[in-house]
């Protein structure tokens, strides 16, 4: 079973930058053939997928939320990163790394997931 590991989180200033890191174990070959996604979830509010990135990793997807501060990115089948530049309170939230189907891209369903990373924005 492919395994996915978040780390990269932490505890930072409104405006400050974080990137964020998934790796993959198991068998990781697999995700040459899935979309990678970062989602984020807070109590108040549903899990939300932030950003994606598709199996050729020529195409992405961002929430409207996020444009122009995050950029998604990834390495062959094991690795994928979540750059994000200018850190809002509102991004505060536990953020999971996921793969999804090529066909279920960007939205989903996501067949993996990592434990998850938190991140917190300080006004």
């Amino acid at each position: 079973q492919v395994q996915l590991v978040e780390s990269g989180g932490g505890l930072v200033q409104a405006g400050d930058s974080l990137k964020l890191s998934c790796a993959a174990s198991g068998y990781a070959v697999t995700l040459y053939n899935m979309g990678l996604g970062w989602f984020r979830q807070t109590p108040g509010k549903e899990r939300e997928l932030v950003a994606s990135i598709d199996w050729s990793g020529l195409n992405t997807y961002y929430t409207d939320s996020v444009k122009g501060r995050f950029t998604i990115s990834r390495d062959g089948a094991k690795n994928t990163f979540l750059q994000m530049n200018n850190l809002k309170f509102e991004d505060t939230a536990v953020y999971y790394c996921a793969a999804t189907r090529a066909s279920n891209w960007p939205k989903g369903p996501y067949d993996y997931w990592g434990q998850g990373t938190q991140v917190t924005v300080s006004s």
